[in-house]
């Protein structure tokens, strides 16, 4: 399974955003929310599992699309069920490391 990343600094915080390599570029909608998974907020390059682990332990603030890239998160401990949202049967985690 592959990942697609990107990696931004926001004061001073190491910032993922990490989704299922194959939901880039789609749009979810329900009712009035739309979500954009675009390339230019998440599709900075690909990765693997063992490179998305790392990315993932190590950074401050995380944006995490889909159902492989949320059970890796929680897998590792970082994120909770409680925390994830649906929208057209996606999921997505937004999570703050303090």
């Amino acid at each position: 399974m592959q990942f697609s990343v990107r990696i931004t600094e926001y004061q001073k915080n190491t910032m993922l955003n990490i989704c299922d390599a194959d939901l880039l570029g789609k749009k979810i909608i329900q009712d009035e929310l739309t979500m954009n998974i675009s390339e230019g907020y998440y599709g900075e390059r690909f990765v693997e599992r063992d490179e998305a682990e790392d990315l993932l332990k190590n950074s401050s603030i995380i944006n995490m699309v889909g159902k492989e890239t949320i059970s890796l998160s929680i897998d590792l401990g970082i994120g909770s069920e409680n925390g994830v949202k649906i929208i057209s049967g996606i999921p997505f985690l937004i999570v703050f490391k303090m």
